[in-house]
């Protein structure tokens, strides 16, 4: 893992779950960890309710954009972590991958969006703790 660790979410349409979960990783970690997001059928704009339920937190996403999932990305980052939709990552070793199965907020409003937007905000906790409580060990070599 690179000094400052990066993560990729990525859900088919790179318009809701993966989005929010950028959005919280954005606001909880700050410059500590790079963040991407990637679909591998990105939608034209981001989920509305996504936006709306994000904003009653106080995280603007709305200004973000659907990005199609690319090799380079997979490879860029240090955790890759797919949102419950089954998506085909690339697989490159030294990387990890985690699957979060999450409701699909897709075609739903703002009420039952809320509860995936708080579950993904758990995670994030959770995620961030993990990437940022790792000490380097110093441990001697012996010969």
């Amino acid at each position: 893992m690179t000094a400052r660790p990066s993560v990729l979410f990525v859900c088919v349409h790179n318009a809701g779950r993966s989005q929010m979960a950028a959005g919280w990783l954005r606001e909880l970690a700050g410059d500590r960890i790079e963040v991407r997001s990637a679909g591998s059928a990105p939608a034209d704009s981001i989920n509305p309710a996504a936006v709306e339920a994000m904003a009653e937190v106080g995280i603007e996403i709305s200004h973000q954009k659907p990005k199609v999932l690319t090799p380079e990305s997979v490879q860029a980052s240090d955790v890759v972590i797919t949102m419950g939709c089954g998506d085909a990552c690339p697989y490159y070793t030294g990387k990890r991958y985690e699957d979060w199965k999450l409701e699909d907020p897709a075609g739903k409003g703002v009420a039952e969006v809320r509860p995936v937007r708080d579950e993904i905000r758990t995670r994030i906790e959770e995620l961030i703790g993990s990437l940022l409580s790792r000490e380097p060990l110093d441990i001697p070599v012996q010969s």
